[in-house]
């Protein structure tokens, strides 16, 4: 993704206090969502684990959201999306579930490793199926 474009999600934040919607944007050099009127950063989705704003440490809670992710099957497009859950305690989980084509690829690492897991559903995929670099490149 270039430094230029913004990626934007929106999705849900949930912690003991309750669920609110939030949106996520990514730009290639950093993550940040805005939670209760706070505002969080990192260079990617495992450092918001880290990521401590007014003094409140974003963890004990999950970040859900989705992304409408294409999978390029012999040069055609065909939507797909790519379930997120980002589970921020003591250490970051991030869970990737890609729906296409009837089925669902799984992939969870610990550390929130975006790139990482998104490597491990792209493993899973039928042959000749992919999908482009640009969404590695914006987390």
């Amino acid at each position: 993704m270039s430094s230029e474009s913004t990626e934007v999600w929106t999705g849900w934040y949930r912690d003991r206090s309750g669920a609110e919607a939030i949106v996520i944007t990514a730009d290639g050099r950093r993550v940040a969502t805005r939670i209760r009127g706070v505002e969080y950063t990192g260079e990617s989705f495992a450092a918001l684990a880290a990521a401590e704003e007014d003094g409140r440490a974003l963890t004990g809670c999950v970040l859900e959201w989705d992304l409408p992710l294409p999978v390029v099957v012999d040069g055609a497009a065909q939507q797909a999306t790519l379930a997120c859950l980002l589970t921020l305690g003591e250490r970051a989980d991030l869970s990737l579930t890609l729906h296409y084509g009837g089925a669902a690829f799984e992939a969870c690492v610990a550390g929130g490793d975006f790139e990482g897991a998104l490597e491990r559903v792209r493993q899973q995929l039928p042959a000749g199926a992919d999908f482009g670099r640009r969404l590695l490149q914006s987390a």
